[in-house]
């Protein structure tokens, strides 16, 4: 089986010449990765104006891996081939690498790329990707394989603090901002100087020997030579363009900027410049070089909106701050599962928090999570979902005997409802609004769980996913066991395990009387086991002391029927007025209106396989009508007709 990551995309606020500057250091080694033995070059390529540069490494990396499995595939480390390919004119990197050891036995294959934030020209994204398919090795295939992705997920993790290590070496340095590459000016006769390469391990040279670029055009003097920190051979060639292509920008900029600019003054931005100015903005820079989206006065460390814009590009920190701590693999399956319903669904994407919920129910695989929420979405779709809280009012009997509530929020921040269940006429309920009207509130009190959980996450600064619910159960009694409504709660629970996944923190069931082990008998089957572990019951009055609500709920915010200090406008329930029944021909009882399979059949078809639907028909000239919604790509629809013989049965 292939084992494939793929990462969200992690954002460095420093120019992409910077990183690519911070990104040489790693090499020949690192001591900031210690698995990183070293590395040598086997073979590069650079372009005549600079623009283009290749780089193939043979790299060495320690195995984190028991000394048995050492002593039995005879090696200490192993060996993988790095090629970097970079384009200065495109400011990008690529990056590919494959495993030269045990190349029979396992395939690695990882592809890495630095690129230049869509919205911000001075910010730098990484992203990458990896797939480990193990033939066979020894009989340890699954210790390989579990060795492989915890060692990778984690130098994932230092992957970013290593770049930035470096970034604030260079920064300390005084190299705090490097000039974008630039095409060569043929018509430029300005005498330039050239940055040396620095030194090698194999060069001898004393660095303190080596030439030094002082000011542009002209030469440089002795009583002004300034010692320049040592960087590796891709800085010094970036300062070389820098220098080189100043002197083009100011010469065609002499003329316009003649009466702005004194002629002293050098175009581009000089070693002695303070590190205060903005790095994102060298003194040199004209106004026009920006983007026309992006105003000249504009900052680029200005934040941008990440969350706003439908794309599989995830960034890190966005994950973190609007989604919680997820481990590389997590981040992984959700980068994964949200490129699939980019390119499969029309329209508007679920939000990231939406999917992650889904993958959540489904322990991250996949497969079923797509599943799951595909049916969700067109359940959704069939039921006008997302227009629900602007749409819907409830009825005046949910009003005044629906005795349920959100209040306030518990110790961690999430949304509080309060369900005081054992005071709820359940019967008198459905034959009021039907088991259609109760369903649909209680979708409603989902929906607006959502949406109070997105307006806490801002509102703290940290990602609240759910939502807290305490159930009181006085007065719980065997009215509440009547079949019909046992049905329609145990209905509930199926549609909003199936499009609410995950939605729920902590439920907390307090003064949970001796009838209740019946209630949770009936019910308890069809719940998640995942959801069932978030259930507290507290009987008599536990809920009250050290363990109780306390542990969760703040007791200013505790309802004042449960001990607490706050008072909760939740309706006290009752028994509704035989007056307010609806017609025995008016009930609603069949709760089943609000399933997708109601209307529509949910179906995944499979790339080049055929999903055929038998439609009988019961006699001659009917019409036959039929409508479906596809929720990825196209597809090829066709009917056919065909009669069956009939068949002569003896009498």
């Amino acid at each position: 089986m292939v084992q494939t990551y793929q990462s969200p995309v992690k954002v460095y606020k420093y120019s992409f010449e910077l990183v690519m500057a911070a990104y040489e250091k790693r090499f020949p080694s690192c001591e900031l990765i210690p698995v990183f033995l070293g590395s040598d070059i086997v073979a590069e390529f650079h372009s005549e104006d600079g623009a283009l540069e290749t780089l193939e490494r043979r790299c060495r990396l320690n195995v984190d891996a028991p000394y048995i499995l050492k002593k039995i595939v005879g090696v200490d480390h192993v060996v993988f081939i790095q090629k970097n390919e970079l384009d200065r004119r495109q400011r990008k990197l690529e990056i590919n690498a494959y495993n030269e050891s045990f190349s029979t036995r396992l395939t690695i294959k990882e592809h890495c790329r630095y690129f230049v934030h869509a919205e911000n020209p001075e910010w730098t994204c990484f992203e990458q990707d990896a797939s480990l398919d193990i033939i066979s090795f020894f009989g340890f295939e699954s210790t390989v394989e579990k060795i492989a992705m915890k060692q990778y997920a984690a130098n994932i993790k230092k992957g970013k603090a290593v770049i930035e290590h470096y970034i604030n070496e260079l920064m300390a340095q005084g190299i705090d901002h490097i000039v974008q590459w630039k095409e060569p000016d043929a018509q430029t006769t300005i005498e330039t100087l050239t940055f040396v390469d620095t030194v090698t391990p194999q060069d001898s040279t004393p660095a303190s020997s080596k030439p030094r670029t002082s000011s542009i055009g002209a030469k440089p003097k002795a009583t002004n030579d300034r010692a320049k920190p040592q960087v590796s051979q891709s800085v010094s060639q970036s300062v070389s363009q820098s220098v080189s292509q100043s002197v083009s920008q100011s010469v065609s900029q002499s003329v316009s900027q003649s009466v702005s600019q004194p002629a002293s003054q050098p175009a581009s931005q000089p070693a002695s410049q303070p590190a205060s100015q903005p790095a994102s903005q060298p003194a040199s820079q004209p106004a026009s070089s920006q983007p026309a989206s992006q105003p000249a006065s504009q900052s680029a460390s200005q934040p941008v909106n990440q969350s706003t814009k439908v794309t599989t590009k995830l960034d890190q920190d966005y994950i973190q701050r609007f989604l919680g701590k997820l481990t590389p693999y997590e981040e992984s399956k959700l980068v994964q599962l949200k490129r699939w319903l980019q390119g499969s669904l029309k329209g508007q994407l679920p939000k990231d928090g939406h999917i992650l919920r889904f993958l959540r129910a489904r322990e991250f695989n996949v497969e079923r999570a797509r599943e799951m929420l595909c049916h969700s979405l067109a359940w959704r779709k069939l039921h006008d979902m997302d227009r629900l809280l602007t749409t819907y009012e409830p009825p005046s009997v949910i009003n005044k005997y629906y005795s349920g509530g959100w209040h306030y929020h518990d110790k961690d921040g999430r949304p509080l409802y309060i369900l005081r269940l054992g005071q709820m006429d359940v019967k008198g309920l459905i034959k009021s609004v039907g088991a259609g009207g109760i369903l649909k509130h209680v979708f409603s009190v989902n929906e607006e769980g959502l949406r109070r959980c997105e307006e806490a996450t801002k509102l703290r600064g940290y990602p609240i996913t759910n939502c807290t619910c305490i159930v009181d159960l006085e007065g719980l009694s065997m009215r509440h066991l009547w079949r019909p409504g046992i049905k329609a709660l145990l209905h509930i629970i199926e549609v909003v395990e199936a499009n609410y996944p995950e939605t729920m923190g902590f439920l907390l069931i307090v003064r949970a009387p001796r009838i209740f082990p019946v209630l949770w008998t009936l019910i308890s089957p069809f719940i998640d086991e995942n959801t069932r572990r978030k259930f507290l019951i507290y009987g008599g009055k536990d809920y009250e002391g050290s363990g109780g609500l306390v542990d969760y709920v703040e007791r200013k915010y505790i309802p004042d029927f449960l001990g607490g200090d706050a008072f909760c406008d939740v309706p006290d329930g009752g028994i509704v007025p035989k007056s307010l029944y609806m017609a025995d021909d008016e009930i609603d009882t069949d709760e089943s209106s609000f399933r997708v399979d109601n209307v529509y059949h949910t179906a995944y078809v499979q790339k080049d396989y055929a999903h055929e639907v038998l439609v009988q028909v019961p006699q001659k000239a009917c019409v036959i009508t039929w409508d479906f919604d596809i929720l990825k790509g196209d597809v090829t629809f066709h009917g056919a007709a065909m009669s069956l013989a009939t068949v002569q049965r003896p009498p």
